[in-house]
């Protein structure tokens, strides 16, 4: 793996020296020159950052690092005030986004040093790389005159392993924002294919307003990147994006997660938390699976929406909020209304706009793109080694069912990247996948191509393909079911033991809309 080092410039300024910095002791080359004199401190390439008035003299720094490694680049960040904690926030956001596309971290280790730059500045690598959002190792260069003693080496990596690090009250905020736009600037939602674009003109409508969202769709379909779609193209987008996946979570620690707890609330509470709805203040709170709450923690959830506060656990303040809810789920909750498993009060209040992500098999003319998008991420863990797909290979994956969606498929294209050198032929599928298709109709297959695959068989007979009997068999069971139900939707499901919602899509797969149900609940 090839190492990067990212440092402010230890150079100075044109003009009177700035307050933070003293002048050297005779002799002292600087923190920067320091750790590159370290035989273990062999980079592969550094960046050097400097605002405006410390271009000049930066360049001669730029030029004595060029002996130490290949390639060094001197960057300018346009701040005039290095001390301004607003100014430097904004510019460093967008940076680490370019650093991280130049230098991937599949790819590249990098260090940050900490002894070089404003007291702002240090504290702001800190904060980002503690947010995840600058994978890095900080690293300080001790005074030579504190070597050997008090400090054996010259070189010490910085580690801040206090829990809850860097949400410290003075920074909370900040700090959640640069998450939020950090996060909303990776939104994609790849397909060109006509399910696609409904579900893009529908995120487009239902952003506009402040409605609470529903999002339906199998696993893997990508839910959590409709709803961060929904949140960048609102007003809200300036805001945080929250997301918590309510299913990992037990009953008592999900209330917490939640809504906060104050110091003392249960065993191993030793200080105030701050809840996701509290974090996501100003902005989109995202549920993901939300049919695994517990009944008390639904009851608690349409108090918090009703009343548009919260009370952490432990605590008797109440807490004004002003968030939007987007909730997910993979299961039919109108039918768990129905069952007496979720609340139908809490149903109808989730439920202001519902928005069905497709399953990737109704998207047949998207995988290749999708498969293309995969392809550049192997290329970068790959430093640029790419892969080529063979037309047969591509037919296999236009053919698979994909019962994982994109998530499967994913997947699968990451693996080509660790077994395969060059090309990816049907032998480097997964064997579902390689396997021709028997039982699964080929996507965006119709009427004339289901006629071409026909065989005669010897007696003259036309023998249909597997795929289509199989549907042909399917579409008239649904049929049996919704006329024996009066056309509910919900009952036909259950008689036919399968999803309320997967027994829509199978509807208008086969052309069989809801209107058409002649009486009941649909």
């Amino acid at each position: 793996m090839s190492r990067l080092l990212l440092t402010w410039s230890d150079a100075g300024t044109l003009g009177p020296m700035p307050a933070h910095q003293s002048r050297r002791p005779e002799g002292d080359r600087g923190p920067v020159l320091r750790l590159l004199d370290q035989e273990e401190s062999r980079y592969d390439a550094i960046v050097v950052l400097t605002i405006p008035a410390g271009e000049a003299p930066s360049r001669a720094l730029v030029e004595r690092a060029r002996a130490r490694a290949p390639r060094v680049e001197l960057r300018v960040v346009d701040v005039d005030d290095p001390s301004d904690y607003a100014k430097l926030f904004r510019a460093l956001g967008p940076l680490t986004s370019r650093l991280r596309r130049s230098f991937p971290p599949a790819g590249w280790a990098t260090d940050v040093l900490l002894s070089a730059g404003t007291p702002q500045a240090q504290t702001l690598w800190v904060i980002l790389v503690q947010a995840g959002l600058l994978p890095a190792r900080m690293l300080q260069v001790i005074p030579a005159a504190f070597v050997p003693h008090p400090h054996p080496r010259p070189v010490r990596e910085v580690r801040l392993d206090i829990e809850g690090f860097p949400e410290i009250r003075a920074l909370r905020d900040e700090l959640v924002r640069l998450r939020a736009e950090a996060r909303a600037r990776d939104v994609v939602l790849v397909g060109e294919s006509e399910p696609m674009r409904l579900l893009r003109a529908r995120i487009a409508r239902v952003a506009a307003t402040d409605v609470p969202v529903l999002i339906v769709g199998e696993t893997g379909t990508g839910k959590e990147l409709a709803a961060r779609a929904i949140h960048e193209h609102s007003p809200r987008a300036k805001g945080p994006f929250i997301a918590e996946n309510c299913g990992v979570f037990a009953e008592g620690v999900l209330a917490s997660e939640l809504f906060g707890h104050e110091a003392g609330a249960f065993t191993g509470a030793a200080g105030r938390r701050r809840g996701v709805f509290e974090q996501a203040h100003g902005g989109t709170l995202f549920l993901d699976e939300i049919g695994e709450l517990s009944p008390r923690v639904q009851a608690s959830l349409l108090r918090v929406l009703q009343d548009g506060a919260l009370r952490r656990v432990g605590g008797e303040a109440k807490i004004q909020l002003d968030v939007r809810v987007l909730a997910a789920t993979h299961r039919d909750l109108a039918a768990m209304v129905e069952d007496g498993s979720f609340r139908e009060d809490l149903y109808y209040r989730l439920r202001g706009a519902v928005i069905e992500v497709p399953p990737l098999r109704a998207r047949g003319g998207d995988i290749e793109l999708l498969a293309a998008v995969f392809l550049d991420e192997v290329r970068a863990r790959r430093k640029g080694r790419g892969l080529k797909v063979t037309r047969e290979a591509l037919r296999r994956l236009v053919q698979h069912p994909w019962p994982g969606n994109v998530r499967e498929l994913r997947a699968e294209v990451l693996r080509w990247g660790v077994f395969c050198d060059h090309t990816v032929d049907v032998g480097d599928l997964a064997p579902e996948i390689a396997m021709p298709p028997t039982s699964q109709p080929a996507a965006g297959g119709g009427a004339s191509a289901r006629a071409e695959e026909a065989e005669a068989a010897p007696g003259g007979e036309q023998v249909a393909p597997l795929a289509e009997s199989v549907a042909r068999a399917e579409r008239a069971a649904i049929g049996r079911a919704l006329d024996a139900h009066q056309g509910n939707i919900s009952r036909a499901a259950r008689a036919l033991a399968i999803d309320r919602n997967t027994l829509k899509r199978k509807m208008a797969a086969y052309g069989l809309r809801e209107a058409e149900a002649p009486r009941g609940r649909r």
